[in-house]
């Protein structure tokens, strides 16, 4: 007879798993990719590392899934922004204003998200994440004026502007400046629905 987890075994299976990916997620936060070591995750986990190893393959499949993870809560937010304005131009404004409020507030997270170099595996979630924010600003901007074309380049001009090498970022800044800026570069950059 083959073994069936019981509903209690996989919820404790699954809490372990959730641990290791937050355990994992704070120290890519903290230092980037290279802090997330397996031993490491594992310590702030409280696992062994073995455990790890049942739970992930390998620590790339280990940081693809804090990729999606963090990934997946910054669409959301990004998305939630965009969706409270019924006006294309307010919600580009608000979608541009919240991607970068959030990487300005944890800008190690942000470089890890956008720019730091990853394992293959992981730069395969990154190109989703991107069409992921491209496709949220696609929907706002004119049909007639090459929306997934401006979206992808939006998503690459945020993008350096707040992690890239040629970000203001790396010296004193001021926030407000830099995401006013940043907002107001966004919308003359592109031609926005008309508003319903």
């Amino acid at each position: 007879m083959a073994y069936r987890p019981t509903e209690r075994t996989e919820a404790r299976r699954l809490a372990t798993r959730e641990r290791i990916v937050r355990a994992a997620t704070e120290l890519v936060a903290r230092g980037g990719y290279r802090e997330a070591q397996v031993a490491a995750v594992a310590r702030r986990a409280g696992v062994a590392t073995g455990t790890v190893y049942r739970h992930f393959s390998s620590k790339a499949e280990l940081l693809a899934e804090v990729f999606r993870t963090a990934a997946r809560r910054e669409i959301e937010a990004v998305t939630a922004a965009a969706e409270a304005h019924d006006d294309p131009a307010e919600a580009l404004a608000a979608a541009v204003t919240t991607f970068a409020r959030r990487a300005l507030a944890g800008r190690r997270l942000a470089w890890a998200l956008l720019a730091e170099p990853v394992d293959p595996l992981v730069e395969a979630e990154r190109l989703a994440f991107r069409r992921a924010y491209a496709q949220v600003f696609a929907r706002l901007i004119d049909p007639d004026h090459d929306p997934e074309l401006t979206a992808a380049g939006l998503v690459g001009a945020i993008a350096e502007a707040l992690v890239g090498p040629l970000s203001p970022t790396a010296g004193p800044y001021d926030p407000d400046v830099l995401v006013s800026g940043l907002v107001a570069f966004c919308l003359r950059a592109t031609e926005v629905r008309k508003a319903a």
